[in-house]
């Protein structure tokens, strides 16, 4: 492990240094050189991928990743091919690597769109056998993501490819339901400005739709026929650690932490278990893990076959009303056009003891967000226009005052006022309170 980070370190530095002399277009040439050059991968073509499985009977890996960002290199395919853990299962795979989601199939590859690193293992008849890639922290990948829960996945999506015909059954509800659009360019946010593929003569950057972009769009759809956002939009892929279970990056499914009082530890979870299944579906990830959450009503019961000591257990997991909500949206790319819509541009974080006590806060008060950023232009700024500063503790939003967490904030606010609205909101600034408003914006 250690080893794979130094590596990861070290291309990490690599490329960060090669970035400052490139644009992104020259990186997006360089990468299709490479890979086309290398002949490992095929490169952005779906339908070659599903040829060529279907032509030899062999699973297909799909690498959605955004060339850009740097922090997929941490995982991407020049390290997955160098890796001695990897490659050996590569081989036995269709390899197909997809830098953008224009044109892409929204009925056949829905995963949590806040992502820039995505894995796919499937069947030549597109079914899924699993997903892998999952994030709750803007940087921080160790928790989530390691080439040792790569090297599983695709282990275990081996194992459900060489029996098939006796599992098929249980993959049917790897696939969703239909979207709101057949493809990203197809939404109203996009349409018009982008094409079902990327411009490769030219502007290559510019013509491309990126992962966040589709999840932005979903939001649109419904904003823009003045329709709540559903829980399944709002809190998309809720993190299994939300119900006090994490679960060890380098294994598929398996208990590495258990929190005390929580809804795991209610339904019985303990350290090592290896969960098989969820809701009846075969994991080989947190992200098959995050697929069935996603999937989960707001209140709502899911089964779960659990190994336990050489013996198979079924427990109950018992999704309580309003579960969703405890996950954070912070760290996410599409928290920022919700930070625009409802807090004008601010960036809030929790307050600490020392700025409660400076601004005369009790210790336990139930809001207390400090504004620790103010947008600087257009309509993110537009905080700033009304005279709030980075320091100001907001205590209450539109007559609210038991919203915690920036989260919780932008949750209520972009459903509970339209636009044009305009919130009542009043911060601490000093020790003085201060009554401001606050337009909600498209």
């Amino acid at each position: 492990m250690l080893k794979n980070v130094c590596v990861c370190m070290l291309l990490l530095l690599t490329t960060t240094s090669i970035s400052l002399a490139q644009t992104r277009e020259e990186k997006v040439r360089q990468d299709r050189e490479k890979v086309e050059a290398g002949g490992y991968w095929i490169y952005n073509d779906l339908q070659q991928g599903f040829a060529q499985a279907e032509k030899t009977k062999q699973p297909m890996l799909v690498v959605l990743r955004c060339i850009p960002c740097e922090e997929c290199v941490k995982l991407d395919e020049e390290l997955m091919e160098k890796d001695p853990q990897l490659k050996p299962l590569m081989d036995q795979f269709v390899r197909v690597r997809l830098i953008s989601t224009n044109g892409l199939d929204l009925s056949l590859f829905q995963y949590d769109y806040d992502q820039s690193f995505a894995v796919f293992l499937l069947n030549a008849d597109r079914t899924i056998y699993g997903r892998f890639g999952t994030r709750s922290h803007h940087t921080l990948w160790s928790e989530d993501v390691s080439i040792e829960g790569l090297a599983q996945a695709m282990q275990g999506a081996l194992k459900l490819h060489a029996n098939y015909d006796t599992i098929k059954a249980s993959l049917k509800d790897k696939q969703g339901k239909q979207p709101e659009e057949p493809s990203p360019e197809k939404f109203p946010l996009l349409a018009g400005k982008y094409r079902s593929r990327i411009n490769e003569k030219k502007d290559i950057v510019k013509s491309c739709i990126h992962c966040h972009q589709v999840g932005d769009a979903q939001r649109d759809f419904y904003l823009r026929q003045q329709k709540p956002l559903p829980e399944r939009i709002l809190f998309q892929y809720p993190h299994p650690k939300i119900l006090g279970l994490i679960l060890d990056p380098t294994q598929k499914a398996t208990v590495k932490e258990v929190q005390e009082n929580s809804i795991a530890a209610q339904a019985g979870f303990q350290p090592g278990d290896e969960i098989l299944s969820l809701s009846g579906q075969p994991l080989l990830s947190i992200a098959d893990v995050q697929w069935v959450l996603h999937h989960a009503g707001e209140q709502d019961q899911l089964k779960a076959n659990v190994k336990r000591d050489g013996k198979q257990l079924e427990l109950t997991i018992a999704l309580p009303k309003g579960w969703k909500r405890s996950d954070d949206l912070s760290w996410r790319v599409s928290s920022w056009p919700l930070r625009r819509m409802v807090l004008g541009g601010a960036v809030l974080e929790p307050t600490t003891a020392e700025q409660r006590q400076q601004a005369g806060l009790a210790a336990d008060a139930p809001m207390a967000l400090h504004i620790r950023g103010l947008g600087k232009y257009g309509l993110h700024a537009t905080a700033r226009r009304s005279g709030f500063k980075v320091g100001d503790i907001i205590i209450g939003f539109n007559g609210k005052t038991d919203l915690a967490r920036e989260t919780d904030l932008l949750a209520y606010g972009v459903n509970a006022l339209t636009p044009g609205q305009t919130a009542e909101v009043t911060v601490v600034r000093g020790k003085k309170q201060v009554q401001l408003k606050l337009p909600r914006q498209n």
